[in-house]
């Protein structure tokens, strides 16, 4: 006996496809009605942003990361075990089948040097900040004292650039 986990937006997705194609309407392709999608976190540093995702049980070269017009898509798929005569599942918990997940790459990153690493069921995402969007101090010349301002841009002393 397969042992199926209930997704009531899997089900309600299925329902409206069917709809669709009764009526004659073109079939409805939505991704984020995928079967599940890996828990990500996403946190920003001074010079890097990093995404780390959880994936347990995948190995590296099941798992596919792409970067095109602006986009990061990390994608993989789950397969579910067959069932054989000495292994019968009596609870389904874990979910299984293709996921995909996109996220938008942000205009300060350099999306040459992106890199991934995978260690442990987690994959981290390390997307490095281009230098020029890096903030640099910008010293003022004149007055009584020196001040220093945070500015983005090139560096430059006295309003000239160094």
């Amino acid at each position: 006996m397969n042992l199926m986990r209930f997704d009531p937006y899997r089900e309600l997705a299925s329902l409206e496809d069917r709809l669709q194609r009764a009526f004659g309407q073109a079939e409805r392709r939505d991704e984020s009605l995928a079967a599940w999608a890996p828990p990500v976190d996403i946190a920003e540093e001074k010079d890097r942003i990093l995404i780390t995702a959880e994936l347990p049980g995948f190995k590296p070269d099941e798992i596919s990361i792409q970067t095109e017009n602006g986009m990061l898509t990390l994608s993989g798929e789950r397969r579910f075990e067959k069932e054989t005569n000495d292994k019968a599942f009596h609870r389904v918990e874990r979910s299984y089948g293709r996921f995909a997940r996109s996220f938008s790459l942000p205009n300060n990153v350099d999306r040459e040097r992106v890199q991934a690493r995978f260690v442990d069921g987690l994959l981290q995402i390390e997307l490095p900040k281009r230098e020029d969007a890096k903030p640099r101090t910008i010293k003022i010349a004149g007055g009584n004292a020196p001040e220093t301002i945070d500015v983005k841009g090139k560096d430059t002393e006295g309003g000239k650039s160094k």
